[in-house]
């Protein structure tokens, strides 16, 4: 996506989509560079050189920079859905943090420095692992199909709160492992 440091014109320079197109040998005249619709209709092929370029193969295996710096390091860089908070229990931990340091606060750079570590060191590990067990539900839920509004009437189905005793179940539940 970048032309060589000895390129006569450009060294060093981003391509650009006719550039890179013209080196997958995909003519480029009289196309648009983008829809001036919105976006591309789902099922179009050649409608602009955007749509064109990101249908081609190596430019859709190509992996983000901040996943190939993760994945280099070492690390498993896992995506998650996005506008889905309650698949990242991630999320919680920070709600957490962020309130721990509401409530322990004078306003004062020096006293966030000095109650970041505690909040952080104030969440016990139980919690984090029940906020995961809580996503695993969420996915669950998802993968069975079910629409965020069942999805969170699932979740909340195994949530304590919903039991009287262990030895009570709900009745939507008693019928699922009838079915």
């Amino acid at each position: 996506m970048i032309f060589p440091p000895d390129h006569p014109e450009f060294p060093n320079m981003p391509k650009g989509i006719k550039e890179v197109l013209k080196e997958h040998a995909i003519e480029t005249k009289n196309l648009q560079m983008e829809c001036k619709e919105p976006k591309c209709m789902p099922d179009a092929m050649t409608c602009c050189a955007s749509r064109i370029l990101s249908l081609q193969p190596d430019f859709q295996a190509q992996k983000s920079l901040v996943q190939e710096v993760i994945e280099a390091a070492g690390h498993l860089c896992i995506f998650l859905p996005k506008f889905h908070c309650e698949l990242n229990f991630i999320e919680f931990f920070w709600g957490a943090i962020k309130r721990y340091l509401c409530n322990h606060c004078d306003y004062s750079f020096n006293t966030l420095k000095e109650n970041l570590p505690k909040a952080l060191a104030s969440i016990e590990h139980k919690t984090i692992r029940l906020w995961e067990h809580c996503m695993i539900r969420w996915m669950e839920a998802y993968r069975l199909g079910m629409c965020a509004k069942e999805a969170q009437m699932k979740v909340k189905e195994f949530s304590s709160r919903v039991y009287t005793s262990h030895r009570r179940v709900p009745e939507t539940l008693a019928r699922q492992f009838d079915a």
